[in-house]
């Protein structure tokens, strides 16, 4: 047992001296009890002294603390010591908070200010014996086998070490510096390419690995390479630091706040890092480098400038001049070389039109702010929406933008103050009154035909708006209809397709399915809202692509799913021959997805909250597509995100045991089914109907993951990540312990009887 004692924020003299005359060569044994805190600045040490965890204050900010890993190396200066990895992400704890190895073998971080546990490893209950730091700075818990049963390299935060790896759907997020830098992550997605995204569907860098490659892992190696690599450990693609391969002793990779992804590496006569790759060349290129500060220059000494070339507001930011309403009317700005685009939110509509056009059109549109011109094979005008506005200028650039701003006001016409002419005395005049008359009636009929006129060319153009917003194929904006808008969209409402879900035909014949909410939420609320759910893409989750927040109406209209909803097909007993074990498995593993990107692969958590057969939908290929995620109807109120992740796994285990039965009684079927399965029957839980038979294996494992969604304690349940790697094959699943308060017999398989409650392997 060595525990390492280290002042944090005292000359690293001293914290060197005490680590080197402690560490045996071995990596040192953290046991169980072990704790650190704040106040005495106490910190755990790898054998090699490189590596040192404990807690710190980045910021300066008084209970501003974060517990993690830094380098602790004796030659470097103590501005030089980076954290590479921080418990809980980015959460911070006040100056009386303490991290503890605790006797049941859980890390847990706690919290003075808010007397809570803010992060815990959760392994309380999976045998662990003692923790260690190792030389590579990779902290572990492991139990009496040696066997690691947690550690810090499967949870980076914003750092790769050398050694270390990402795995598909991993995810790296930038430190919280301001508003924006929160939202870059480095994300591994399905097809083994590696992506630097801004929130969760705007990607401006993607790795460029073979499209045919599958199941790859990037990795950082210790001679300066970031590679991705497939099973059998080799590269398929590589990207070189400027030092690769020189005697370097300390390298990482790190996605910077501002959003660009760098490989740096220690320089020992300069005592300092240096970057030595980095992934965006021109910082300007990174999506709202300059967040509210403008626009971004590239200079000719390599480094991105911000600019404001707008309005500078008391709080310095940076805004378009712009108030959706001027009074003296508006004019447009030109800037060649340019490129804008909005970032709240970071939507377009991208319209085919000439250079002069997209100046008339944002022109005319009272709610664009600025608008981008690019020619690049095919001319197109990108409108904006939003006083957010960011960009990059550079000589090499061939698009224009245009900003609106309101004119001044005009000046007063001497000429109307003088006084008014004399009164002239009036004379009848029959023949004048008849020709008025006549006049009147005249313009009166003409006026009355223009109404109607521009009424129908209104609604000519609102649906030619519609039309174009859903079908231009560049178009990433979120469309406001009207309440009559909708309704004339569905026929008055007449076509239901599903609880209060009714398909629509746009003027393009192309079908949508709009919903309506029956539920009071305020209007600020509901319109920020369906801006972050209109932002998710997956291809798992329906899409939202419209919605109508008009005095007490609030709709959503999403894309069209041909072949309904999943319920109809297990109710229905002809179309639940189209129900294939095949096609019910990937169903599983396809909601399983589209759960586990709402939970963790959005900017922020997003919660289902009424996970079922209903809301889940099937495409003209019956590929599954999750909808009505977000909104919850709760005593005739929405409400966003209102509920828990456990929530969500609990109704993912119900929806599992409901396809793979068929039954949709969830009152006996948890019980009867765990019953079933324990007395050697799983094959009668599985739905009579199903033709070509079933593969008992993958019954076994869904079963038992359904079981483990399904726990009543639901500190057991697990993550949507963890039971998307089960169902694809990849993670191993324990036989889970009854999921009810119901006592049930020791079986051969009962994880209690080997003294394990542990969910994965």
């Amino acid at each position: 047992m060595l525990e390492q004692e280290c002042l944090l924020r005292s000359p690293l003299l001293l914290c060197f001296f005490i680590s080197f005359l402690l560490h045996p060569v071995v990596t040192a044994v953290i046991p169980l009890g072990s704790k650190l805190s704040v106040v005495d600045n106490n910190c755990w040490v790898s054998s090699n002294g490189d590596f040192a965890f404990g807690f710190f204050n980045i910021s300066n900010e008084p209970n501003q603390f974060s517990a993690g890993i830094r380098f602790n190396s004796k030659s470097m200066l103590y501005s030089q010591q980076t954290v590479v990895w921080v418990a809980g992400a980015h959460v911070t704890v006040g100056n009386r908070s303490y991290f503890q190895l605790t006797p049941e073998g859980e890390l847990v971080l706690f919290d003075s200010l808010q007397g809570v546990t803010l992060w815990t490893s959760a392994t309380g209950n999976r045998a662990v014996v003692s923790a260690a730091l190792h030389d590579d700075g990779n902290l572990v818990l492991i139990d009496r086998e040696k066997n690691i049963i947690w550690q810090s390299f499967d949870t980076p935060s914003d750092t790769l070490l050398p050694g270390q790896s990402l795995s598909v759907y991993q995810i790296l997020r930038a430190a919280t510096k301001n508003p924006v830098s929160s939202y870059y992550s480095l994300y591994m997605n399905a097809s083994g390419h590696l992506q630097l995204r801004w929130e969760s569907n705007i990607i401006y860098w993607t790795s460029e690995s073979p499209s045919s490659a599958s199941n790859l892992t990037a990795f950082l190696t210790t001679d300066g390479a970031l590679q991705l690599r497939d099973l059998s450990l080799k590269a398929v693609w590589s990207v070189f630091g400027e030092d690769h391969n020189d005697s370097v002793k300390y390298r990482f990779l790190r996605l910077d706040a501002d959003g660009n992804l760098r490989l740096y590496s220690w320089v020992e006569t300069s005592q300092s890092w240096r970057s030595v790759w980095q992934a965006v060349e021109n910082q300007c290129k990174v999506f709202a480098t300059c967040g509210q500060r403008g626009m971004c220059v590239f200079t000719a000494s390599g480094s991105a400038d911000c600019v404001c070339p707008f309005e500078v507001t008391e709080n310095k930011e940076c805004l378009v001049p712009y108030e959706h309403e001027c009074e003296s009317g508006s004019s447009m700005l030109s800037y060649k070389n340019t490129y804008l685009y909005g970032i709240y939110p970071p939507d377009d509509s991208v319209i085919m039109s000439s250079l002069q056009q997209c100046e008339q059109l944002c022109l005319n549109d009272s709610q664009c702010t600025v608008a981008t011109f690019t020619n690049n094979g095919s001319p197109q005008c990108s409108i904006k929406k939003t006083k957010y506005v960011t960009g990059y200028a550079d000589p090499s650039l061939s698009s224009v933008s245009f900003v609106k701003r309101c004119s001044g006001p005009f000046a007063v016409n001497p000429s109307l103050t003088n006084s008014p002419p004399p009164k002239l005395i009036p004379r009848l005049c029959v023949p004048c009154i008849m020709g008025a008359a006549s006049g009147t009636f005249f313009i009166l009929a003409i006026f009355q035909l223009g109404i109607v006129f521009c009424i129908c060319r209104r609604k000519n153009s609102t649906m030619r708006q519609v039309t174009l917003a859903f079908t231009c194929p560049n178009s990433k904006g979120i469309l406001v209809l009207s309440f009559s808008e909708i309704k004339s969209l569905t026929g008055d409402l007449k076509d239901p397709i599903g609880p209060n879900m009714f398909k629509g035909v746009l003027p393009n014949d192309r079908s949508i399915a709009v919903k309506d909410l029956k539920a009071s939420i305020e209007e600020r609320k509901f319109r920020s809202a369906v801006l972050k759910i209109g932002s998710i893409h997956h291809k798992n989750l329906v899409k939202l692509e419209g919605y109508c927040c008009e005095f007490n109406h609030r709709f959503l209209v999403y894309e069209y799913a041909k072949n309904g909803s999943l319920d109809k097909y297990i109710d229905d007993c002809t179309l639940c021959k189209r129900l294939t074990w095949r096609k019910r498995v990937e169903i599983c593993s396809s909601v399983a997805k589209a759960i586990c990107y709402l939970h963790s692969g959005c900017r922020e958590f997003v919660s289902h909250g009424n996970l079922k057969c209903e809301n889940v939908m099937l495409d003209e290929n019956l590929v599954a597509k999750v909808s009505e995620y977000g909104f919850a109807i709760v005593n005739g109120e929405a409400t966003y995100c209102g509920f828990s992740a456990e929530k969500d796994v609990g109704d993912f285990g119900k929806l599992v045991l409901t396809l793979l039965s068929g039954c949709r009684d969830q009152e006996q079927l948890c019980e009867w089914a765990y019953k079933e399965r324990m007395e050697g029957s799983a094959a009668n839980v599985v739905d009579k109907r199903i033709d070509g038979g079933v593969d008992s294996e993958e019954l076994e494992c869904a079963l038992r993951i359904a079981f483990w969604c399904l726990q009543m304690d639901e500190r057991r349940r697990p993550s949507m990540e963890e039971v998307v790697r089960v169902l694809d094959g990849t993670l191993n699943v324990d036989p889970p312990p009854p999921p009810f308060a119901l006592q049930m017999p020791l079986q051969e398989d009962d994880p209690q009887e080997h003294g394990s409650e542990s969910v994965l392997q």
